[in-house]
């Protein structure tokens, strides 16, 4: 008879145990990592760091494109883009086909705008909470440089009833007769990540 009193308490007793065990790891998984998250380093991105893109681009190429910065509207390089003819429009940062002339439209807001992207598809959109706003925001697939906004809805008479909202500082223009500007290295950003991911690394030693 005491065996079978025995057994009872046994199985509290291991019941406990467990519940203490799996309590410990779930504190265990909360518990804040103290670790960076790694610098990306696929091969479809450019990767440099600020200082190079500073020496890259022009300072209002750079506020545009790294800082998600936006050019005044109606100017200079708005008139000049109006003025372009038949070509391709590239990022300017790393060399990507972003638009054609043939998905160019005049919307009269201000700043270039393309009812699509180019067959490349090389511009990327994700979501843009900014400024108590919620909007669509475009990037170089690329190099994840800044590019603008897309708005639908608007009824302009195009294909796609969209307009991308582009800045005139992240495009490169090359007229059909021309030769396309050259892509930044993939190879190179890759070692440039990896470059950062290791200074990240030793930081926390």
């Amino acid at each position: 008879m005491t065996v079978f009193k025995r057994i009872p308490a046994m199985k509290r007793l291991l019941s406990l145990a467990l519940a203490a065990v799996v309590t410990v790891a779930c504190h265990a998984e909360d518990k804040p990592s103290t670790s960076k998250p790694a610098v990306d380093t696929k091969t479809d991105k450019v990767v440099k760091t600020d200082e190079e893109w500073r020496k890259l681009l022009t300072p209002e190429q750079y506020r545009v494109t790294r800082t998600a910065g936006t050019e005044r509207p109606f100017g200079e390089a708005y008139e000049k883009f109006n003025a372009e003819g038949e070509g391709t429009y590239y990022c300017v940062a790393c060399g990507a086909e972003l638009f054609t002339s043939k998905e160019k439209f005049h919307s009269g807001c201000g700043w270039p705008s393309f009812y699509d992207s180019s067959k490349a598809k090389g511009v990327a959109e994700r979501v843009d909470d900014s400024g108590g706003m919620h909007r669509i925001e475009v990037t170089c697939k690329r190099c994840d440089a800044h590019l603008g906004h897309v708005f639908e809805g608007e009824g302009f008479k195009t294909p796609t009833n969209r307009r991308f909202c582009i800045n005139a500082a992240a495009l490169k223009f090359v007229e059909a007769k021309d030769a396309k500007p050259e892509l930044q290295s993939l190879e190179q950003g890759k070692k440039n990540a990896a470059a950062a991911r290791k200074a990240d690394e030793d930081k926390l030693k």
